[in-house]
């Protein structure tokens, strides 16, 4: 019996040797999932934080865009008018170089030519 005893012993040493290192074991995993768990916490808030930023700039972004819009519509809209305005110069010139043409010959003395006879 006493070899028996023995054997129970044994086994009853290696279980708890067995026990202890799956204790082990365990305690070291759940260090590693406090770490991991951590680690997510601090990459959440992260993304949390560029998203917040993110949001901010796109929201910068489309006032911008909006107002650099706005800028070529404004620019698009007075380089029109003043290609207006410098066509009717020229049309006004053009006219004005006519009429005064046309004064012109209107008031220069009669040049008619008595065929070479001056009396």
């Amino acid at each position: 019996m006493t070899q028996q005893g023995a054997a129970l012993q044994n086994y009853n040493n290696e279980l708890v040797k067995c026990i202890e290192e799956l204790c082990q074991k365990r305690e070291e995993l759940c260090r590693q999932i406090q770490e991991e768990e951590d680690e997510k916490q601090r990459l959440q808030n992260e993304v949390r934080q560029l998203t917040e930023k993110l949001a901010r700039v796109n929201e910068n972004l489309a006032r911008k865009i909006a107002s650099r819009n706005e800028f070529d519509r404004t620019i698009a809209e007075t380089e029109a008018a003043y290609l207006k305005i410098l066509e009717s110069s020229q049309t006004l010139l053009s006219v004005l170089k006519r009429e005064a043409g046309n004064l012109t010959k209107a008031t220069a003395p009669d040049q008619k030519s008595s065929g070479g006879r001056d009396s």
